[in-house]
């Protein structure tokens, strides 16, 4: 659904998306038994009800979760609260996806379209919105999974950090610098946790044989995973201070597109979860888990009560087979 993509053609990818990903992963398992979970961040403004129902059927299967995307420009934080609130209530009530939190309060994870995450292009565009954390917040956003960027200039100063930042209404990239998760450490009032994915310079990869190249977490058609890449998302350590021993790789992708879903669907995402089974089963210290974006989360604040091993609740995809979406006109 990248670039505007005629109605046939968003159709063609999502289903295709419904047929192969089950087959994809088929036989494939983490050290705990479960399957890769993809997230489906969906695009507030691109609003299908059809798609999203397919999507939301994939998700059943123990596939992945559906969270929130948006791409918006020259916003106001009012504007952007009224979104944020429809497009949560429409994936809840209307397709059964989403959770509710203690307090009864619908939430969601958070991607930021063109990465311009709190006004922080240069030039103002993208967003609009200073006090954009704020807003997430107080709209029920239990994370933000926007980072890395680079080599776009919307990149943050903090790296390879899950860390705790507050919206500034008086200023853009209020998320430049926060507060890192830490054992033991109660998050600062009012603001929202940042989970990143890894970002380091790649020496087996160089530009005219000398200068290193990016690795920033993205996944596509020309730069598939690969053990090697794997060890580097390892070495960047992202994880909650005084817990090393948990590391969280976050990786991102623009999943739609033909030429990523090739891969995506196909057998180099195939071979790297073969790769990653035998790899691990090398190395006995090494447990490695599937998670969507929501248990990511909740995994943070386990290792911030200084937890020893991971505990993981309910698949959401038991409330999702459970929820009676309303039928798509």
């Amino acid at each position: 659904m990248v670039g505007g993509a005629p109605l046939h053609v968003q159709r063609e990818r999502v289903d295709r998306w419904v047929r192969e990903y089950p087959r994809s992963v088929a036989g494939v398992r983490d050290s705990r038994g479960r399957p890769p979970q993809h997230m489906f961040f969906y695009p507030a403004e691109e609003y299908n009800p059809e798609h999203v129902e397919k999507i939301a059927a994939l998700c059943r299967q123990d596939l992945g979760e559906v969270e929130i995307h948006l791409h918006h420009d020259n916003d106001t934080a009012d504007h952007l609260r009224e979104t944020l609130e429809g497009f949560k209530e429409r994936l809840f009530h209307e397709h059964g996806l989403l959770r509710k939190n203690g307090q009864g309060e619908i939430t969601y994870g958070f991607v930021h379209g063109n990465w311009a995450l709190c006004n922080s292009r240069p030039d103002g565009r993208w967003c609009g919105v200073n006090n954009e954390l704020t807003v997430l917040r107080e709209t029920g956003c239990y994370a933000d999974f926007t980072m890395p960027s680079a080599p776009s200039p919307t990149q943050t100063r903090t790296i390879n950090r899950i860390y705790y930042a507050i919206g500034d209404q008086s200023r853009p990239k209020a998320h430049d610098v926060g507060v890192p998760a830490q054992v033991g450490v109660e998050p600062p009032r009012g603001s929202l946790l940042l989970i990143q994915g890894p970002m380091m310079l790649d020496w087996r990869r160089r530009k005219w044989g000398c200068l290193p190249r990016l690795e920033n977490s993205q996944l596509d058609g020309g730069f598939p995973p690969t053990i090697a890449r794997w060890r580097l998302w390892l070495n960047a350590g992202v994880g909650v201070i005084g817990q090393p021993t948990w590391v969280f790789v976050k990786l991102y992708t623009h999943g739609a597109p033909e030429r990523n879903a090739a891969m995506l669907l196909g057998e180099p995402m195939r071979t790297f979860h073969q790769d990653l089974a035998a790899y691990a089963a090398r190395q006995p210290w090494l447990q490695y888990y599937y998670v969507t974006a929501r248990e990511m989360a909740d995994l943070v604040h386990q290792a911030e009560t200084g937890a020893k091993e991971p505990t993981f609740c309910e698949p959401a995809s038991t409330t999702l087979r459970a929820a009676r979406p309303r039928p798509v006109q």
